[in-house]
C-alpha cells in the first residue's frame, strides 16, 4: 500500500482502478462516526461519500473505512437520521 505522499505530482493517473494503493484518510482532521442505533440503512452516506469510504459489514451494518476517509462530512450532511457526527480526530 502506498501512502498519500507516495501518489504522483500532478494528478497523474498511471494506473486506472488504483485506489486501493493510496492511503489518503492520513490528511483528516475530522472523522465521521456512526450510531447504530439511529441508522434506518437508508445507504445515502454510501451513495453520497466521495470516497467509497462507507462500507458494509456482514452484520449489516455501516462502517468508515478511515484509510480512506478524508473527514469531508458528507455523509453526516447527507443522513436524514442525523445517525453520523463528525468528531475532531483524536477525541471519542
Amino acid at each position: 500500500m502506498k501512502s498519500w505522499r507516495e501518489i504522483p505530482t500532478g494528478s497523474t493517473v498511471l494506473e486506472p482502478g488504483n485506489i486501493s494503493e493510496y492511503k489518503t484518510g492520513g490528511w483528516r482532521t475530522f472523522r465521521p462516526v456512526i450510531n447504530h442505533e439511529k441508522c434506518i440503512k437508508c445507504l445515502l452516506c454510501w451513495l453520497y461519500c466521495p470516497d467509497e469510504s462507507i462500507v458494509i459489514t456482514e452484520k449489516g451494518e455501516f462502517e468508515v473505512d478511515l484509510d480512506y476517509c478524508k473527514g469531508c462530512g458528507i455523509c453526516a450532511k447527507e443522513c436524514p437520521k442525523e445517525a453520523i457526527t463528525m468528531v475532531r480526530e483524536g477525541q471519542e
